[in-house]
């Protein structure tokens, strides 16, 4: 029966490869050393602290934390949650070129994550929202003045969407704008009857069964050796539970729900090749974001990225967008990525 339960969930294995996939390299130096499969928490709350190694969040679980800084002070800061079973180091690549462009990123493990405590299961998504909330009024007190944005990739940007949105139940972080990479908005809504019964009858009767992405040839990405160094990475969750899955879908039923309520000053950054997170779950969240913020918000899509945009062969570009964008909302974007998302919104429409 485990075997046929198996079989029932191809799609949902998507999920399992919603990762905004393995880092490259070592990170920064402040990087922490691995300590068996993860870094346990303290014995006794610290409350809330930002070291140059850790996150300490508000009930005093710490989560290990990596920095990338500019020379001089930084004329900007990015605070980024990693994709689905992923960790802080997917960020190497892209924040050690911006931090070239004088903007600072701040990068952690989150709760099931990487070397953060009870990896491979999923700790809620208030819990998420919450540390993400934490962390940024951590580093609105360290570097004040400086302009702080949560970038999101993949699972993190519904991260980033249900904790600005409120959709979460816990306080708002403090921002100057989201950038959200390839978000992870693919709601139950979108899925058909039956990737929703195999979801239900799996977590209802199979929780502890372990999935992978092996067999289901979809291309995250077109870097393969970076692919072949997240497949080597002992820190990147390979087998995910069933349980764990159905939490990351709440998570981006409350993401897709929440698009109404999301008017910060955002970048939304898309991938036409894309095989994880279905275009018409994309689309529709798009159209339903408020009207009245659309000025300040972009959209970029590219025509040749996909799902790892910011790992992609053309990442470059995606990562000059960002660092555009960061200097100026208003201008548009190098690459002409959001011209062509205007093109086919509007012909869509």
């Amino acid at each position: 029966m485990i075997g046929g339960l198996k079989q029932s969930l191809p799609a949902l294995g998507l999920a399992v490869l919603l990762l905004g996939c393995a880092g490259q390299g070592t990170g920064h130096l402040s990087a922490p050393a691995v300590i068996g499969n993860a870094v346990p928490a303290p014995q006794a709350p610290l409350g809330p602290q930002l070291s140059d190694r850790f996150l300490t969040a508000a009930d005093g679980v710490r989560l290990p934390l990596r920095v990338w800084l500019p020379d001089g002070q930084p004329r900007a800061m990015i605070l980024a949650p990693h994709g689905f079973n992923d960790y802080s180091n997917a960020f190497a690549g892209p924040a050690a070129r911006w931090a070239k462009e004088g903007i600072a990123t701040f990068a952690y493990d989150q709760r099931g994550f990487g070397q953060a405590p009870q990896r491979g299961r999923w700790p809620g998504a208030s819990v998420l929202a919450a540390d993400v909330a934490t962390a940024s009024h951590l580093l609105r007190e360290r570097h004040p003045g400086v302009p702080l944005y949560l970038l999101g990739e993949s699972m993190g940007g519904a991260v980033v969407i249900s904790a600005v949105s409120g959709a979460a139940g816990v306080p708002s972080p403090v921002a100057d704008g989201i950038i959200l990479v390839a978000p992870a908005v693919w709601s139950r809504d979108s899925m058909n009857v039956f990737e929703r019964v195999a979801l239900w009858g799996g977590n209802e009767f199979f929780p502890g069964v372990t999935l992978t992405g092996r067999g289901l040839k979809i291309m995250p990405s077109d870097n393969i050796e970076m692919l072949r160094a997240l497949s080597r990475d002992p820190l990147v969750i390979k087998e995910t539970r069933i349980d764990t899955i159905k939490g990351l879908v709440d998570l981006m039923d409350l993401a897709a729900n929440a698009a109404p309520s999301v008017s910060e000053p955002m970048l939304l950054l898309c991938g036409e090749r894309d095989e994880i997170v279905p275009h018409a779950a994309t689309r529709l969240w798009i159209e339903r974001l408020p009207y009245q913020a659309r000025m300040a918000r972009r959209i970029g899509w590219y025509s040749h990225g996909y799902h790892m945009l910011l790992r992609d062969l053309d990442a470059p570009v995606v990562m000059e967008d960002v660092a555009n964008w960061i200097s100026d909302h208003r201008a548009q974007l190098p690459s002409g990525a959001d011209r062509a998302a205007a093109d086919l919104l509007y012909a869509q429409r």
